[in-house]
């Protein structure tokens, strides 16, 4: 006879002790999960694809069926040569979940990366020993915060994931130093392969490791920034990684804040939203006196939502541990219907998943009316309308990725979308037909031009012919 291994001998147990948790979770949920629960609900059921995001699908499909990464934006007739194609990664993901599963698949990959976040500042949150009423309203406030960011689909869904988890890691290694640190290298070598929020993360970092670890272990953390820095160059561009950055921080659009660049405002909803939620988790955040790194980390997060509300979303993800540290006496209530709105949770989750995300863009009809109409030649549309093209194989004037093209291209775009150039200025070589949504500015410009018809058109966007030039 073998004797049984205490390893062995404690399996079955230890596989029921995890099965007994996991049920009576389920019975009687906290606070807390009940709170991310009804964040998924929510974002299940609003949820949209934004611009941003499609052209992800198209760049990884020519990735593919090319067999090679190219160095251009092939389905944009502008000159976009010696581009360097960093997000590789992410064009293929994308691509994976639209090949499989179409518009479900983007809408469940936002779904998981929210419940993904969710958890790892709920995680955070528990391990600051603050109760799950305290966790529930400071979720609750940062998905308020965040619901631009949690709602549509865009190429930032990987950071949604990425930097709660470093934010984890980095007050699990404030509250007591260990080899663990040595994470972030890889992690920020993959996270570089899949969105521009890195640079974000490795900022954060850099407060932790000057501000906090610096002053006791100079030497490890002079070397653990130095080899962060390096990891961002760990893409299929290698040192053209640093180029691809710059083109992304100095595009047009963030030189003029406009788009997804647009500074913080009082007349934007999501906007005004944000500052309700991230106002009062600030004021907590500051009540419960965070460290000197968790406040330079802080300043910086201000000062970059404010020249651009993007970055609001990763200020709320910063904030949540603090500020539920301020809420740290908010008194525990049970919740007697807990498994029941659980249930409905998941039931609706499922069901609007299976019914897929809003639409926020162009009919497909009116999107196959385009590319017949154009028959091989280039489109001038508005950004959501050009992804969309682009991922059904259409040839564009100009689409994201914005910084791709020259900056007169750049400029002679913006301008065009923001109703101060028209299709027919010197530029637009070749471009007959124009996509653009009712009502813009865009399309105001486009039909005054002499000699334009609309030809086909929806509830939210019309297709011009124009044959002024």
């Amino acid at each position: 006879m073998f004797p049984s291994s205490p390893e062995r001998a404690a399996t079955p147990t230890s596989t029921a002790n995890r099965l007994s948790g996991l049920v009576g979770t389920l019975r009687r949920p906290s606070p807390s999960a009940l709170a991310i629960a009804l964040v998924a609900t929510l974002v299940s059921v609003i949820g949209s694809i934004g611009a941003d995001s499609r052209w992800l699908v198209a760049m990884g499909r020519i990735v593919v069926e090319r067999g090679s990464i190219p160095d251009d934006v092939p389905y944009a007739a502008a000159s976009s040569s010696d581009w360097n194609n960093v997000p590789v990664l992410a064009e293929l993901s994308f691509y994976g979940l639209d090949a499989a599963l179409g518009d479900h698949g983007l809408l469940l990959a936002q779904l998981a990366a929210v419940i993904l976040a969710c958890t790892f500042l709920a995680a955070g949150i528990r391990r600051a020993a603050v109760g799950h009423a305290a966790a529930a309203l400071t979720l609750l406030l940062v998905a308020a915060a965040s619901l631009s960011a949690f709602a549509v689909v865009r190429v930032q869904l990987f950071s949604l994931v990425f930097f709660p988890l470093l934010l984890l890691l980095l007050r699990s290694e404030a509250r007591a130093p260990t080899r663990l640190i040595w994470l972030v290298v890889p992690l920020f070598a993959l996270w570089s392969n899949l969105h521009g929020a890195v640079l974000v993360g490795v900022a954060v970092a850099g407060a932790y490791l000057i501000l906090e670890r610096g002053r006791r272990r100079p030497l490890e953390s002079a070397a653990i920034l130095l080899l962060s820095g390096l990891a961002l160059l760990a893409t299929p561009a290698l040192g053209g990684t640093a180029s691809y950055y710059a083109g992304v921080l100095q595009n047009e659009a963030a030189a003029r804040g406009a788009g997804l660049w647009a500074p913080l405002s009082l007349t934007a909803p999501f906007d005004v939203l944000f500052l309700a939620a991230a106002l009062p988790l600030l004021a907590l955040a500051l009540r419960s006196r965070p460290s000197l790194w968790e406040l330079g980390a802080l300043a910086g997060l201000v000062l970059l939502t404010i020249q651009s509300a993007r970055g609001g979303v990763w200020l709320a993800f910063m904030l949540a541990v603090p500020a539920a540290s301020g809420l740290r006496q908010l008194r525990e209530r049970p919740i007697r219907l807990g498994p029941v709105l659980l249930g409905l949770s998941a039931a609706i989750a499922i069901a609007s998943v299976i019914r897929g995300p809003l639409v926020a863009g162009v009919s497909e009809p009116l999107i196959q009316r385009t590319l017949r109409e154009a028959g091989g030649t280039p489109v001038l549309a508005e950004p959501v309308a050009a992804e969309q093209l682009a991922a059904e194989g259409g040839l564009l004037w100009l689409a994201n990725p914005l910084d791709a093209f020259s900056a007169e291209d750049q400029r002679l775009y913006l301008d065009w979308l923001e109703g101060s150039r028209s299709a027919a200025d010197p530029g637009f070589e070749d471009v007959s037909l124009v996509l653009v949504r009712q009502g813009s500015e865009a399309e105001e410009v486009t039909s005054r031009l002499p000699g334009v018809r609309r030809i086909a058109g929806d509830d939210a966007y019309v297709l011009i012919r124009s044959t002024a030039r």
